[in-house]
């Protein structure tokens, strides 16, 4: 049992760590966010919400200045005022936002949200095991070792789950009437938009694809719904 307990120790902190986070994200979004009000936008998620057989699509406005979306681990989906300014001003379309939605939307359904909480607790319990063994070995060195490997893993699922997210909006656009153009044409803006455009990142240390490998795999799904049937 005493072997057992610094394992035991990490893993109640993984726990300890799910639940603060949650409550503060929650906590947040509650204080920072109101139910966004647009007729266009309404009329798109509207479009959205009949296609998923839903009454209809809550999007709240998150009260800062960064340009994204995000879905809550309770189901809510937000835009930041940021990215609604964007539209505001015209740089971005009611298509374009809508796709964003629908990426939210995705995240939800497949159960990224809730999964990404669970994962980041997960992951700093890790890196605290993982720091503990190593820094025997080599000290001074293996905490860095160990939050390393943490963030490339999490960078990893994190790229896997936007993929999953983009192919669920895209079906729900081309169900919903809307159709991927505006999608794409939004990962053309995203650099300029969120000033990371030219940035030279390798793609395994990102926690999203780049613009065009989105793209490209949007492009390939068009592709493969637009094959006729194989006759028996």
């Amino acid at each position: 049992m005493v072997k057992l307990l610094p394992l035991l120790l990490v893993i109640l902190y993984g726990l300890a760590m799910y639940r603060f986070s949650a409550w503060r994200t929650a906590r947040d979004l509650d204080t920072r966010s109101t139910e966004l009000a647009d007729g266009r936008l309404k009329a798109l998620t509207d479009r959205m919400a009949q296609a998923l057989d839903l009454e209809r699509i809550r999007v709240h406005i998150y009260e800062i200045a960064a340009i994204n979306g995000l879905a809550a681990p309770d189901g809510r989906i937000f835009i930041t005022r940021g990215f609604y300014d964007q539209y505001r001003k015209g740089t971005v379309s009611a298509e374009e936002l809508a796709s964003v939605i629908a990426h939210e939307l995705g995240h939800v359904a497949l159960g990224h949200s809730r999964r990404r909480m669970i994962d980041f607790s997960g992951q700093n319990a890790m890196r605290v095991a993982l720091a503990t063994v190593l820094n025997r070995f080599i000290p001074g060195v293996g905490a860095w070792i160990a939050a390393m490997a943490t963030s490339l893993l999490a960078a990893r699922l994190s790229r896997q789950d936007e993929f999953e997210a983009d192919a669920y909006a895209s079906a729900l656009l081309v169900k919903a009437g809307i159709g991927t153009a505006p999608q794409k044409s939004l990962f053309d803006k995203l650099g300029h938009l969120t000033g990371n455009f030219g940035t030279a990142s390798p793609a395994w240390l990102m926690s999203h694809p780049k613009a065009e490998q989105r793209i490209a795999a949007i492009e390939a799904r068009e592709a493969r719904w637009s094959r006729p049937p194989i006759a028996p």
